[in-house]
Parts: structure tokens; C-alpha cells; sequence
């Protein structure tokens, strides 16, 4: 059996990993500007058919890798793998209403501070020590968060602001279900995680009264957006990820943020506000002096002892 987070090229440099790293955050980048172009399907409707190729190209990706051992990897991550699969499905189905409730900007910027929510979790359930570098920039990032989420409130979009912090929550469960699987690989609990988001939005495309039947210009944009977009960036994260220590990755991740905003602006004209960039803005400059702070300890100054 291959063990699906064991690199098949053993030679892999840095530098590609940072290669497959930043790739894998253009393609997520464009989640916010291929949802823009969806003409008529709704959120419970996009998402059904996004997790379903998500979940497909996922589990082809595994099949691939374990060749006749597919059951015994799912196996293998337990109970927790189910929690980080549950928590990664919540993250799908917030991200998308967010995207649909507030601008793109917002979306981005308010889940980007996952990490900080992650460092909260894994102080109260796995008992892990908050720097205080990571005491600080949550500070500034709280900042950031409230004069976002006040914009939100003033202008109509609170709703998908909390949206957008809901997937931020989501995002630092499954991180720290990750932590606590860490001795087993955990990538088939983002296989789960798409499996349940079918389960639970098909249902809910049920329940909403709603037809499964959407138009071929909708349905090739969620394929892609599941299947290539998600799928493909997750699998090269997962394996450029391998080769790169957790500061680098906290930056590498930025581009997504960067870019999504960048995409609808050029594309659709959908410029943010001064305060949604100020807000973001601070988020991203707490998220960036932490990486930063987490590089310089790794990698000192030469003559610094």
C-alpha cells in the first residue's frame, strides 16, 4: 500500500514544493469570480454538484495512490477524521453562502483569520501554548475583523460576513482535528468532508423544494469549481505541503486571499470598499508578521546565536 501523504518522489526539492504551494492557492483563487458567473443556481443547488466532484476527484486521487487498500485509508483516520470531515463539509457550504452575502473581498479576508481561531481550539482542546507573537497579532486581527464585520452590519452584509467567519471556525476545527490525527494520514477526511457536503446539501436541495436540474453553463462552472479548482489545488497543497515548514505555508496560503479579490475586481468590477481593504489589510498584516516571526525563528540571521 502507498501511503497517500508519502511524496512517490522522494527527491522533491523546496523549491518545488513552493511551486505547488502557490499553485494551489491561484487555483482557489478563483472560487469567488467562478461563483460570480453562475446565472441561476443556488447556493444549496451549486454546492450539491461541487462537493459531488470534489468528493469524485478526491476519491480517484486516493484509488490512485492505494491501489486495493482504499477502505483500510479511510480506516485508518477514525473518529477523528469523521470530525475533521464534518468541519471541512460546515466550511464548504459557509464559504459559499458568504461568497453569495457579502462581497468577495470580505469573504476572503474575514476567513483568513482561521489560524488565529485554530490557535484558540488547539489551546482549550489539545492544550497547546499561544505564543505571544500569537497573542499579539490575534489583536490585530480582531481589529481588522470588527471594522469588517461593522461594514457588513451598516451595509446589509452581515449575513455573509458571519458566513465568512463561520468558515473561518470550520476551517480551525478541522486543522485541529488534524493535529490530534497526526500520527495517521489525514487526507481522506477531505474526501469525507465532500461526501458529507453532498449528503447534506442534497438533502437540503430536497427539503427547499428545489430541482437537482440546473442549466449546462451552471453545472460545467460548479464541476470545475469542485472538481479542478478545490480538488486539484487540495491534492497539490497536500503535497508541496510536505516539503515546506508551517510559517511558509501560513504565507504561501496569503495568495488565494490576495488574488480572489483581485479576479471579480478585473473581471466583473467588483471593487471593495476602503474599509473592507483596511480591515483585511490588518488581518493580513497580522497573518503575515506572525509567518514572518515563525521564519526568522526558524531560520536566524547568520552570526545569531
Amino acid at each position: 500500500m502507498i501511503d497517500p501523504g508519502t511524496d512517490l518522489n522522494t527527491d522533491v526539492a523546496p523549491s518545488r514544493g513552493y511551486g505547488l504551494v502557490l499553485l494551489a492557492g491561484v487555483f482557489w483563487s478563483f472560487g469567488g469570480m467562478i461563483v460570480r458567473q453562475i446565472e441561476a443556481a443556488n447556493e444549496w443547488q451549486i454546492l450539491f454538484y461541487r462537493s459531488g466532484a470534489l468528493a469524485a476527484t478526491l476519491l480517484v486521487f486516493l484509488a490512485a495512490r492505494n491501489r486495493g487498500a482504499v477502505v483500510a485509508t479511510f480506516r485508518a483516520v477514525g473518529s477523528t477524521g469523521v470530525i475533521a470531515g464534518l468541519c471541512s463539509a460546515c466550511t464548504f457550504i459557509t464559504f459559499i453562502f458568504s461568497l453569495t452575502h457579502t462581497t468577495v473581498a470580505n469573504a476572503l479576508f474575514l476567513a483568513s483569520s482561521a489560524p488565529f481561531m485554530a490557535a484558540v481550539l488547539g489551546r482549550i482542546l489539545l492544550g497547546e501554548r499561544v505564543r505571544r507573537s500569537m497573542g499579539v497579532a490575534m489583536i490585530g486581527a480582531l481589529l481588522g475583523i470588527a471594522i469588517m464585520v461593522g461594514e457588513g452590519e451598516t451595509a446589509g452584509g452581515l449575513f455573509g460576513d458571519l458566513m465568512a467567519l463561520g468558515t473561518a471556525l470550520g476551517f480551525a476545527g478541522f486543522t485541529v482535528a488534524l493535529r490530534r490525527g497526526r500520527t495517521v494520514e489525514m487526507f481522506p477526511a477531505v474526501c469525507l468532508a465532500g461526501v458529507f457536503a453532498l449528503i447534506i446539501t442534497g438533502a437540503m436541495v430536497i427539503r427547499t423544494g428545489h430541482s437537482f436540474v440546473i442549466s449546462a453553463h451552471d453545472l460545467v462552472l460548479c464541476l470545475l469549481y469542485g472538481g479542478v479548482l478545490v480538488g486539484c489545488g487540495l491534492m497539490m497543497y497536500t503535497r508541496g505541503s510536505r516539503h515546506l515548514p508551517a510559517a511558509e505555508l501560513t504565507l504561501l496560503s496569503l495568495i488565494d486571499v490576495v488574488l480572489g479579490p483581485i479576479w471579480v475586481w478585473l473581471g466583473i468590477g467588483e471593487v471593495p470598499s476602503p474599509m473592507t481593504l483596511l480591515g483585511g489589510g490588518i488581518v493580513l498584516a497580522s497573518i503575515v508578521g506572525l509567518a514572518v516571526m515563525g521564519i526568522r525563528k526558524r531560520y536566524p540571521p547568520i552570526g545569531v546565536v
